[in-house]
């Protein structure tokens, strides 16, 4: 049985370290005005915990999505530099619960395809906060369904909690009526033709060209993802 007091951690990148934060053309932050935390370090591990601290009493809502993932940064930082979220909170001095805390750190530790979209205001902080509750590609999966079906954070939460309850993903968004796959896709009117020309020829449906025109792009990557 797994440790539900362990830090997570599903992302490949330092933890602390600001890749989308310091990403100016994302956030319009650089590098250098994007605070960096480093768990190994106890005077970063005290300034995530003073910024945990801040974080959880905050008022600013899901607008300020720098200042969110720059809390859940700090939320997972703070975790790995005590080693559990029990030690977690009560270095906030009682400001954080060890549910906050451990709730935004695993935003942090979602993959950075769906990081960027919170970033950019696609998908709300909160709604994150359930997305991050999954493992494995039901992550993704109800990442993807938010931007497509223009999922409410209530419906996310439902859905998570479904999931949670030992339904697959794709059950609990056909229970919200929501197809898993569905995309609608603007093409240029010359690529459009294209792909229904050669999907009549072959005698299939479009995203069964375009599905192929992928796995042709990056043969390993989709490989990979499908065999999961």
């Amino acid at each position: 049985m797994p440790d539900e007091d362990a830090p997570r951690a599903d992302r490949q990148s330092p933890v602390g370290k600001p890749v989308i934060r310091g990403d100016p053309d994302i956030t319009g932050q650089t590098p250098e005005e994007a605070v960096q935390f480093d768990p190994d370090d106890p005077e970063s591990v005290a300034l995530a915990a003073d910024t945990v601290a801040r974080f959880a009493t905050s008022s600013v809502g899901d607008d300020d999505h720098v200042y969110v993932l720059r809390g859940a940064a700090a939320c997972a930082a703070l975790v790995r530099g005590v080693g559990s979220y029990k030690i977690a909170a009560e270095r906030t001095d009682g400001a954080a619960s060890i549910s906050f805390i451990r709730k935004w750190a695993r935003v942090h530790d979602l993959p950075r395809s769906v990081r960027l979209h919170v970033a950019r205001g696609d998908i709300a902080p909160t709604a994150a906060k359930h997305v991050a509750r999954l493992a494995g590609e039901a992550r993704f999966h109800l990442a993807w369904a938010i931007l497509d079906a223009d999922l409410t954070v209530r419906d996310v939460r439902t859905i998570a909690s479904d999931v949670d309850d030992d339904t697959s993903i794709a059950d609990a968004l056909r229970a919200h009526g929501i197809t898993p796959g569905h995309l609608d896709v603007d093409l240029p009117l010359a690529t459009y033709s294209e792909l229904r020309r050669q999907a009549a020829l072959e005698g299939r449906p479009p995203g069964s060209v375009l599905a192929d025109a992928l796995a042709a792009y990056d043969p390993d990557r989709y490989e990979t993802n499908t065999q999961r």
